[in-house]
């Protein structure tokens, strides 16, 4: 399998991009204009910027915030593919920096495991996680401590078993529902790879 990079593009990076074609239909004003305008008439920092575009102007809550992250400097990336792209591989590279260096290996080893079920996988890096795509997100990697690499699986009501342990996100209506803890490379066994391909077949 050929990949240019060894992840994709985050679908809110689609979202934002649909966003900006459609700011000057909606506000009157293009980004670079809303831009000017907030720096020559709006307030200094980034939250009273948010909501003073929204109790003001009627902008709403999600534009809002990226027109005030973007008047700051922040959140470029975030409709930006090629952007974003360079700032997932750092996303990775600070959640395993440090004390969490240990932690790397069993990531790359779930990732490619996660990689082997087929080609449509997406593996889409924030911050703090990594969510796995096939239609929608069905599993997720996160750093929970210095030691231990939970991998999540979006499985809905599926009752809990062997070392499968619910979230409680079935009840929170998130979609990961359910994880696995791991301590070493060798906990990626035939529970976690049949679970893995479980949330993998549930989300087509």
């Amino acid at each position: 399998m050929s990949r240019t990079s060894l992840y994709s593009v985050h679908p809110g990076v689609v979202m934002v991009q649909k966003w900006l074609e459609e700011l000057p239909a909606k506000t009157g004003r293009s980004l670079d204009e809303w831009l000017h305008f907030i720096e020559s008439k709006g307030p200094k920092d980034a939250s009273a910027r948010r909501d003073w575009l929204k109790t003001e102007h009627g902008i709403g809550t999600n534009s809002a915030m990226w027109l005030a992250e973007r008047s700051v400097g922040k959140g470029l990336a975030d409709g930006d593919p090629k952007l974003y792209l360079k700032a997932a591989e750092s996303y990775v590279e600070n959640m395993f920096a440090g004390k969490k260096a240990g932690l790397r290996p069993i990531y790359d080893a779930a990732l490619k495991l996660a990689f082997s079920l087929d080609k449509d996988v997406k593996a889409c890096p924030c911050t703090t996680m990594v969510p796995l795509y096939r239609r929608h997100v069905f599993a997720q990697l996160k750093p929970a401590t210095l030691k231990r690499l939970d991998f999540g699986f979006a499985l809905g009501d599926t009752k809990a078993e062997g070392r499968l342990i619910s979230t409680g996100g079935f009840e929170k209506k998130d979609r990961i529902t359910h994880r696995i803890p791991l301590e070493s490379v060798e906990d990626l066994d035939k529970e976690v790879k049949r679970w893995l391909k479980t949330a993998y077949d549930r989300d087509k």
